[in-house]
Order: structure tokens, then C-alpha cells, then sequence
């Protein structure tokens, strides 16, 4: 191997660390996170249970993403606008605002997404058809 792979190699580690981090950080402070995750969890759980096809598991897994990396994302908007601007703003508020509105659009969606895949299959399972 030569030196220059091992830096590329170094540099990755460092940059997953470096991301991991972020994960851990917004697991640990933000309760919206927490919360999004734990009906992710939910979900897969159900989903596994209710033996959902794999193209049916993309769709879950790929919306929970989404909703998970957007809160995050949203996470950070606010972290850097109560940085950039620790007083009251009123265009900081509408930004934080708009930020956590991409997330309730994107969590609406897994709901709907999630109902559609799910409930079908657990009508069949308790005797509802």
C-alpha cells in the first residue's frame, strides 16, 4: 500500500468518526431526533413482523432515512442560527421555522407511506380483511 492510500484511508476513518459523532451528538440532545428514531424503530419492527418485501423495505428504510437526516439537518440549522444569532431575529425564526416544516412534510409522508405498506398486512394478520 502506498503512503498515499494509507492518508486516503486515514482520512476516511477521520471522516466517519467525525460523523458518527454527529449521530451520537444528536441522539444524546435532541428529542425530536429521539423521538423520529424511536418510531423508526417502531417501524422496522413492524415491518419485520409483518414480512414486508424488499422493495417494500427500500421504501421504509429509504423514507425513515429521509426523515431522520432531515432532522438532523434541521438540528444544525437551528444550532447555527442560535449561534450566528443568540438574540431574538425574526428571520431566524422563520428559518428555523421553514427547517422544521421540511421535516413535519417529510415525517407525513413516512406516516403515509408507512400506513399504506403496513396496514394492509396487519389487517391480514389480526383477521380484518
Amino acid at each position: 500500500m502506498s503512503l498515499g492510500s494509507k492518508d486516503q484511508s486515514k482520512k476516511k476513518r477521520i471522516g466517519f468518526r467525525h460523523a458518527w459523532n454527529g449521530i451520537k451528538e444528536v441522539t444524546r440532545s435532541e428529542r425530536n431526533f429521539k423521538l423520529h428514531l424511536f418510531s423508526t424503530v417502531l417501524v422496522i419492527i413492524s415491518s419485520a413482523i409483518l414480512g414486508l418485501q424488499a422493495i417494500e423495505w427500500s421504501v421504509i428504510i429509504l423514507t425513515c432515512s429521509i426523515v431522520l437526516a432531515l432532522e438532523m439537518v434541521n438540528s444544525s440549522i437551528e444550532r447555527i442560527l442560535d449561534y450566528l444569532a443568540p438574540e431574538w431575529n425574526a428571520l431566524a425564526g422563520k428559518i428555523k421555522d421553514i427547517a422544521a416544516g421540511a421535516v413535519l412534510v417529510a415525517s407525513i409522508g413516512a406516516f403515509v407511506i408507512a400506513c399504506i405498506l403496513l396496514l394492509p398486512k396487519l389487517l391480514i394478520l389480526i383477521g380484518v380483511e
